[in-house]
């Protein structure tokens, strides 16, 4: 985080207050974005994601 000059408290974002689904959401939009994925390929790994979490649920229960 920034601190303001001459200020020993951080400077709050709107993302601070979010939940972290948004938190997550914003880190992997981010992370793709800046590694140019394309899209269709984004959403091809996510799916595998989802699949992978939803096995690891099932073993939960």
């Amino acid at each position: 985080m920034t601190q303001a000059p001459g200020n020993s408290s951080t400077t709050k974002t709107a993302l601070d207050d979010a939940s972290d689904e948004i938190k997550l959401a914003v880190d992997l939009i981010y992370l793709l974005e800046s590694h140019e994925i394309e899209p269709d390929v984004a959403l091809a790994a996510l799916e595998i994601v989802r699949q992978d979490l939803q096995r690891k649920l099932s073993k939960e229960n």
